[in-house]
């Protein structure tokens, strides 16, 4: 009788255990973030030489150049096929965009004094004066499956 007892506290326990872990494991399901497409849509290259380099932060401290930071997202792309950049996986949450035109391919932007030698461009398309743009001026939302972005590339010399 005792072993009957015994085989029926280790049912019980198991029983328990399993129960417990369906339930995190549909716990974790449902608090897995959604995630959301960036398509970046640049039109205005002034030629097809070189490469764009793309960089995607989320992070005000690090836009424009988010090259150190360590969630931004970045490529470098072929000019000739930058036409239409997509990055998929992303979290629900604000985020800007900043491209160059490194039409030599050095992976930097090439300046004259103060002003660049290539292209660049951001999202939102903001107004440039003097400097690249803030954060919050290049800043949007995403809240959706896909979100597109049109960037238009300018030039200063």
């Amino acid at each position: 009788m005792g072993y009957i007892l015994g085989f029926g506290i280790k049912c019980a326990a198991l029983t328990l255990v399993s129960a417990i872990g369906i339930a995190t494991l549909s716990g974790a399901v449902e608090a897995a973030p959604a995630t959301s497409t960036i398509d970046i849509n640049i039109y205005g290259l002034r030629s097809t030489k070189g490469n764009v380099l793309v960089c995607v932060t989320a992070n005000p401290r690090f836009f424009p150049d988010c090259g150190k930071d360590p969630k931004g997202l970045k490529t470098s792309i072929s000019a000739r096929d930058a036409a239409n950049i997509s990055f998929s996986g992303i979290a629900k949450g604000t985020y800007a965009v900043a491209l160059v035109h490194d039409e030599n391919a050095n992976n930097k932007m090439d300046m004259a004094i103060f002003l660049p030698k290539e292209g660049f461009g951001f999202s939102r398309n903001p107004a440039i004066v003097a400097g690249p743009p803030k954060f919050k001026a290049a800043a949007f939302e995403v809240d959706a499956a896909a979100v597109s972005q049109r960037v238009k590339m300018k030039y200063m010399l």
